[in-house]
């Protein structure tokens, strides 16, 4: 909100570049794993809920962040790739989605090479230009968002355990 849409492509680009290094990793590497030792995908499910709901508890009751335009910073076009960068790649809610999520899409007896490619390619679009409307929308709602803070801690608080109850309830493996 703070830098504008223009910034906000290239931290969109850090983001979606993780997510590929992420996915690349869970598909031939850790998600192989998964799908020899079944009951380990079911144990990191729970914990990942765990995690989850965790996450919507702290985000409710945190105290919603000063989004004041009068602190901005100028930083580089490649600080804002890097932050993109290091927030989706360390961020142990993207450690956890891939292995919940992708393996679900992904026939592992057929070619799964082609099939992570369009899921993955799929996935960045969708990523990218949810981040970019994501900013578009707070650009247009940043004096609404500035007079109710509280708001949107306890809507994405909401989406995280919607998440999780969806997780636990249809996800079988």
């Amino acid at each position: 909100m703070n830098y504008g849409i223009q910034r906000c492509i290239w931290t969109a680009l850090g983001d979606v570049t993780a997510n590929i290094i992420q996915a690349t990793l869970v598909i031939f590497v850790i998600g192989s794993f998964f799908v020899d030792n079944p009951n380990f995908l079911n144990i990191f499910k729970w914990i990942g809920i765990a995690y989850i709901l965790y996450l919507a508890y702290d985000l409710y009751k945190s105290k919603p962040k000063d989004i004041s335009s009068d602190n901005v910073s100028s930083k580089s076009l490649f600080s804002f790739y890097r932050d993109g960068f290091l927030v989706a790649g360390t961020s142990p809610k993207a450690w956890m989605f891939f292995p919940l999520i992708f393996p679900q899409f992904i026939d592992f007896s057929a070619n799964y090479i082609a099939q992570f490619f369009i899921l993955i390619t799929t996935y960045v679009v969708l990523d990218f230009l949810s981040l970019i409307a994501y900013a578009v929308l707070a650009r247009k709602l940043i004096i609404w968002i500035k007079a109710n803070p509280k708001v949107i801690n306890t809507i994405s608080a909401c989406v995280l355990i919607i998440i999780a109850i969806i997780i636990a309830f249809i996800q079988k493996y």
